[in-house]
């Protein structure tokens, strides 16, 4: 995750996480990414049940009830856990989340058990009277997928009226005072719709953007031809920071992120060195803490049927399950060979990777879209865009 207005357009300083010591319970949300302790963020897929059908789910949802799905008290002995071994952040995934009926009971319990608890929805489902029941809860944050206006976000959501209904969720959050931000996924089809994400996050006055490269998982695996090539993918990311300083110059404060190519980092401090040396220093010293990818260490995730990931990307390798052994348990254990290697991973990578410059600042990258390509987990990201002389 790289914060693109925290970093480029300077809304953080290195000293701003320094006076936390670093310490993820002791950071504040916006600043969690450069902890020290890494303890991991959790993604909980607490569903695959969804009633929309999106071409790059990495979760082949289905509107269909599933049986294997921990159940209310399997998943607060999970929560139980995670807030034990210091969790900071449990999100709340699915599928789309919402289907499940005890999903306010199951984040109210994580809040009151001193995590900070989100959602990631299609946004469809929430009423008026579901935002209030979130707002309630006291839930962080609501991240609502957008994939483009309404055209090319039906047609990506496979279902006519999905955008509006998002819109509505939008517009019922702000109204009861939730945080709620837009997550955007980059591909062929959408990326020429960012200026209009732009614009619809200043038109309805939302806070946060996360723009998502594209991994190719679950139903994404197909799409991997649908992904930007690097020439295009530079373009977007450079589009992505005109559009935040516009804004930022404006006065207008939004917080724009990118998500799942850590490349964005070198890419954009080689930006700065051009037209900020003095800022580029300062933004290297955040890169260096951010570490980059943290798949399997500063990041982990929980399926619906308690299977443990190293991210929610990563379904065809699971570390263990919940029903068995506590999350704590196996994500610290030395027992799966894959995770022990990920939490050194810089150690074991391959190619152009092992004797790249910004490998402390990327961290190797997407190791799961460098096996879905080559077959090889410490193979070179195929999505990595910066060149042979840029490394």
């Amino acid at each position: 995750m790289i914060g693109i207005s925290k970093l480029y357009c300077g809304t953080v300083e290195p000293s701003d996480a320094l006076r936390y010591g670093r310490e993820s319970s002791q950071l504040p949300s916006h600043l969690l990414q450069f902890s020290r302790d890494k303890r991991p963020v959790v993604v909980w897929n607490i569903t695959r049940r969804c009633n929309l059908k999106c071409v790059h789910c990495y979760a082949h949802a289905k509107d269909i009830p599933f049986d294997n799905e921990l159940s209310t008290e399997e998943g607060k002995h999970l929560i139980d856990d995670l807030a034990g071994f210091g969790v900071p952040v449990l999100l709340l995934s699915g599928g789309e989340p919402l289907v499940r009926k005890d999903l306010p009971e199951l984040a109210a319990y994580a809040v009151g058990k001193g995590m900070r608890a989100v959602i990631s929805t299609n946004g469809t489902l929430i009423t008026r009277k579901m935002a209030g029941t979130l707002k309630e809860i006291g839930l962080s944050y609501v991240g609502i997928s957008v994939d483009g206006m309404e055209e090319v976000n039906d047609r990506f959501r496979g279902v006519r009226g999905a955008f509006r209904s998002a819109l509505d969720g939008i517009k019922n959050c702000k109204e009861a005072g939730i945080k709620v931000g837009l997550r955007f996924t980059i591909n062929k089809f959408n990326a020429a719709e960012i200026p209009k994400i732009f614009n619809l996050l200043e038109d309805m006055d939302i806070p946060r953007v996360c723009f998502y490269h594209l991994v190719y998982a679950g139903r994404g695996s197909k799409l991997v031809e649908e992904d930007l090539s690097h020439e295009e993918t530079r373009a977007a990311v450079d589009l992505i920071m005109d559009y935040t300083k516009q804004l930022h110059d404006r006065g207008i404060s939004k917080e724009v992120l990118t998500v799942d190519n850590h490349a964005d980092g070198p890419y954009l401090y080689m930006r700065l060195l051009k037209e900020n040396p003095e800022r580029a220093a300062e933004v290297l010293e955040l890169l260096q803490m951010n570490e980059g990818n943290n798949s399997g260490r500063g990041i982990g995730c929980v399926s619906w049927d308690g299977e443990i990931y190293a991210d929610q990307f990563w379904r065809h390798c699971s570390f263990g399950n919940i029903r068995k052994r506590p999350f704590s348990e196996i994500w610290t254990g030395d027992s799966d060979p894959l995770l022990a290697k990920l939490k050194e991973k810089k150690k074991h990578m391959k190619g152009r990777c092992a004797s790249c410059k910004w490998l402390d600042i990327c961290g190797g990258n997407f190791r799961v879209r460098a096996e879905a390509v080559t077959g090889d987990v410490w193979a070179p990201d195929p999505a990595c865009y910066l060149t042979d002389e840029e490394i």
